[in-house]
């Protein structure tokens, strides 16, 4: 017989429901609905099983860990696609040339340091999720009729589902985080101005000559013979 499957609901806490002083910068709602739904979905098979090795693998580590992970990507994804318009857009604001602001945008490595700072608030979940692979281990090689071990196997999802939580709300500080780290790069690119000196290469010569015709036409200065035969001087 399949083992019960404990109501995550309320262990998921935040996931659910979220509280927030103000919005993130970027949207999450739909990431974060998205990874409850994956987990309810598991959940899901797991009751309705025949058996238990088929309800303890719906829930099993791999399960939870795919969720979180694809949960990170896709914000990582997201962080980083939104910092690299605002550093367009503040490009655009100064006329920075669109080669220059093209290498600014943030490179694969990067985007990749993004993701894993965004899964760094998730390390006690995967401890948790040790301990769920660990209690379904025995689950399933086990005596069903033993309540020890089917009670801690679904104490250990409890936690995990709770550690979920921590982990997606420190998911969403470092997201916060992000922006700030990324402010002194944003920062320069608005402060930063085309440089003069093409400008005074081509123009102080040009109002040199302009001055000095202005001079011979107004008598100040001889013309040279070729300026004064077209003139008529």
């Amino acid at each position: 017989m399949a083992p019960g499957i404990p109501e995550l609901a309320p262990s998921l806490g935040r996931v659910i429901v979220p509280r927030r002083l103000g919005e993130p910068w970027i949207p999450l709602d739909d990431i974060r609905e998205a990874l409850a739904t994956q987990l309810f979905s598991c959940a899901g098979t797991a009751r309705a099983a025949q058996d238990r090795n088929r309800a303890v693998a719906a829930l099993g580590r791999a399960a939870w860990a795919g969720a979180w992970e694809q949960a990170v990507q896709r914000t990582a994804e997201r962080l980083a696609d939104a910092l690299d318009q605002e550093i367009e857009l503040a490009a655009r604001r100064v006329r920075m040339p669109r080669r220059r602001w093209k290498r600014l945008r943030l490179t694969g490595s990067e985007r990749r340091a993004v993701a894993a700072r965004l899964a760094s608030g998730g390390s006690r979940f995967v401890e948790a999720l040790d301990q769920v692979e660990a209690t379904a281990s025995v689950v399933r090689g086990g005596d069903s009729d033993d309540p020890t071990a089917t009670l801690a196997w679904q104490d250990a999802l409890l936690t995990a589902a709770r550690r979920l939580e921590a982990a997606w709300l420190a998911l969403e500080e470092q997201v916060a985080a992000e922006r700030t780290r990324w402010e002194p790069e944003l920062a320069a690119i608005h402060g930063w101005r085309p440089a003069l000196w093409p400008v005074y290469l081509v123009w102080i010569p040009v109002w040199a000559a302009l001055i000095w015709l202005g001079l011979v036409l107004g008598g100040y200065l001889a013309a040279p013979p070729w300026l004064a035969a077209r003139l008529g001087f």
